[in-house]
């Protein structure tokens, strides 16, 4: 089950570096998602013919393969930290600063990693024409909304992708764990949501192509992170909030109560004395 550094102990102290490989590593496993979904549309699409609504059906189920992997792979995805980081700011507030750089590094080592992706998918020709061909489909129609659209499905992303968070930290079971991801991102593929990193390898395999102009990624990616941030931390945090800091489960993730702890020693050490 992945749990993200500040879940862990709260642990803060150290470099920002240990956050990079795996920030790096998980954009690049989330282009499995844009991997499967246009490898599999290629393969149902007649040459020269349009894609079906069964071929990308069929494409859509292979989303969610980038998000079984950085989940289950202990990798770092960016709106997976918008879940307990924040609750764990609403209930110390010091932490705030240590939250924003935790997202800094991660979001911005995401991004590198999915850029390498579609680097290696497009400019090293590692996928055949057909395929290549639909994965540069797939990025001009993430970024081809206004703005305000693309922020609104970002919002619906970010609060899809934070409830697998929540879920998949409940779970004891492999098996549950995957079905958990499967059924949830195969939501986010199927409604065509933003996501910030999901989706980014998609908008860089046609500007790498130079099919879309850089300014494509800018357009798309800013408004995808807001509202995947929004949704993450407005729709779950917020709503849930009280259940993980003032209900019973706060011990079980990670954000203990120091004082009641310490109390709990000195109690212990009365009892032995006595």
């Amino acid at each position: 089950m992945s749990r993200s550094p500040i879940m862990r102990g709260r642990n803060w102290a150290g470099p920002a570096c240990r956050w990079r490989s795996p920030g790096s590593l998980g954009g690049i496993f989330m282009g499995l998602s844009a991997l499967g979904n246009a490898i599999a549309v290629a393969m149902l699409t007649p040459a020269g013919g349009a894609p079906t609504n069964a071929a990308l059906f069929v494409g859509k189920m292979f989303y969610p393969l980038g998000f079984i992997v950085v989940i289950l792979g202990r990798s770092q995805l960016f709106t997976e930290n918008t879940l307990y980081p924040v609750a764990l700011v609403l209930a110390e507030k010091n932490h705030f600063w240590n939250t924003m750089r935790l997202w800094a590094v991660v979001l911005s080592f995401n991004v590198l990693g999915a850029f390498a992706f579609a680097a290696l998918a497009t400019r090293a020709h590692a996928l055949p024409g057909p395929s290549m061909q639909a994965l540069a489909q797939l990025g001009l129609e993430a970024a081809h909304h206004p703005a305000a659209t693309i922020f609104w499905s970002g919002v619906m992303g970010g609060w899809i992708i934070a409830t697998v968070a929540w879920l998949v930290s409940g779970s004891h079971s492999i098996t549950g764990s995957v079905m958990i991801i499967w059924m949830l991102a195969f939501v986010v593929g199927l409604g065509n949501f933003a996501h910030s990193i999901a989706a980014a390898g998609e908008v860089f395999s046609p500007i790498l192509m130079g099919i879309a102009p850089w300014s494509a990624f800018p357009h798309w990616f800013l408004p995808a992170v807001l509202g995947n941030i929004c949704g993450g931390v407005g729709m779950v945090t917020l709503l849930e909030y009280g259940q993980v800091v003032v209900g019973g489960d706060a011990e079980a993730e990670a954000i203990p109560a120091p004082q009641e702890s310490g109390q709990r020693r000195d109690d212990k050490q009365e009892t032995m004395a006595a």
